[in-house]
C-alpha cells in the first residue's frame, strides 16, 4: 500500500459497481435475484409458520430450524435488495454510505457466524438423538436448546466486532468504487491506502476459529453417528436413523464448502468475478435451497406443510 498523503480526500460513501458487466441483461438478472429472493422468503416463512402452528414438529430439531429460517431471511435481506436496486436504479442508488457499508459488513458476518454455530448445535442435537435415545430427553431439553440458540446468536454477534473495529481504522482515500455486489471486506481493504496487514490476519484468524471450532463439532457428531449407524443390524433402522441426519449434511455441505473456499484466505482478492460467484452461490443459492432440502427431505415438514396450508384453505 501507498503511505497516507495529506491532500489525498477522504472516501465517505461507497459506490458498489455490482454486475456492471450484465448491463444490457441487467433486467433479466434483476427478474431472476428478485424471483429468488422472494422464493427464499416465502419457503422460510412458511417454515417458521408451519413449525409455530404443528404441534407435532414441536420438538428440538425443528425449533433450531426456525432459527435456521430466521437467520436465512436476515443473511438474504441485508444484500440483495441493495443489489437489486442497483440493477434498476440510476447511479446514484449505488452509493452507500460508510457507516452504512460497515453495518452491512458487520449484520452479514454475524448472521453467517451465527449459522455456523447454529448448524453445529443441531448436528449435536441429532448426535444425541442417535447415538443416545434414551437420554434424549434430559440432555436436549427445551431449556437446553434456548441455552444453545442463545449461545449461537451471542457468539455470532461477538464474531464481527474485532474485524469491523479494525477495518473503521483503516484510511480510505482516492477510488471509492467497490467492485461488489455488497460491502465484503476484500473489496474494501482493495480500495485501503493504509497497511491492510493486521486486518488481514485477524480475518484470516477470526474466520479459521469459527469455521474450525463449528465444523469440529460437526464432525465429531457425524463421526460418533456413523460409528453408531455401523452397530445397528438392522438396514432398515439404519437408513431410518441417516434419512434423520440427510438434510442437516447436505445444508452443511453447501454452506461449509463455499465459505471455506471464500475467507480462509490471507490475500485481498484473486478472481473478482468469480468470488462475485461463490458469493452469490453462499448469499442467494443456498439460502434458497436449504428449505427446499428439508422439506423434501423430510417427510415430517412435508406432511405439516400440507395440513397447515389445508387447513387455511378450508378456513378461508
Amino acid at each position: 500500500m501507498q503511505p497516507y498523503a495529506p491532500n489525498w480526500t477522504h472516501v465517505t460513501e461507497f459506490v458498489m459497481v455490482g454486475f456492471a458487466g450484465v448491463y444490457k441483461t441487467r433486467l433479466l438478472f434483476f427478474t431472476l435475484f428478485l424471483s429468488m429472493y422472494l422464493f427464499t422468503l416465502v419457503e422460510n416463512l412458511a417454515i417458521i409458520m408451519v413449525v409455530s402452528l404443528d404441534y407435532r414438529l414441536r420438538r428440538p430439531m425443528y425449533f433450531f430450524l426456525t432459527h435456521l429460517s430466521c437467520l436465512e431471511i436476515g443473511y438474504t435481506s441485508v444484500t440483495v435488495p441493495k443489489m437489486l436496486v442497483g440493477f434498476i436504479g440510476g447511479d446514484r442508488e449505488k452509493n452507500i454510505s460508510y457507516i452504512g457499508c460497515l453495518s452491512q459488513l458487520f449484520i452479514f458476518t454475524f448472521l453467517g457466524a451465527t449459522e455456523c454455530f447454529l448448524l453445529a448445535a443441531m448436528a449435536y442435537d441429532r448426535y444425541v438423538a442417535i447415538c443416545m435415545p434414551l437420554r434424549y430427553g434430559a440432555l436436549v431439553s427445551w431449556g437446553t436448546c434456548a441455552r444453545l440458540a442463545g449461545a449461537c446468536w451471542l457468539v455470532g454477534f461477538l464474531t464481527p466486532v474485532l474485524p469491523i473495529y479494525l477495518m473503521s481504522q483503516l484510511t480510505f482515500c482516492g477510488s471509492n468504487v467497490v467492485d461488489h455486489f455488497f460491502c465484503d471486506a476484500s473489496p474494501l481493504l482493495a480500495l485501503s491506502c493504509s497497511d491492510v496487514t493486521l486486518k488481514e490476519n485477524a480475518d484470516f484468524l477470526v474466520s479459521l476459529v469459527v469455521l474450525l471450532a463449528s465444523s469440529a463439532v460437526i464432525s465429531v457428531s457425524y463421526g460418533n453417528i456413523v460409528w453408531t449407524l455401523l452397530h445397528i443390524h438392522s438396514a432398515a433402522e439404519r437408513r431410518k436413523a441417516f434419512s434423520t441426519c440427510a438434510a442437516h449434511l447436505t445444508v452443511v455441505s453447501l454452506f461449509y464448502g463455499t465459505l471455506f473456499f471464500m475467507y480462509v484466505r490471507t490475500k485481498v482478492a484473486s478472481s473478482v468475478n468469480f468470488n462475485k460467484v461463490v458469493s452469490v452461490f453462499y448469499s442467494i443459492v443456498t439460502p434458497m435451497l436449504n428449505p427446499l432440502i428439508y422439506s423434501l427431505r423430510n417427510k415430517e415438514v412435508k406432511g405439516a406443510l400440507r395440513r397447515v396450508f389445508t387447513l387455511k384453505f378450508w378456513k378461508g
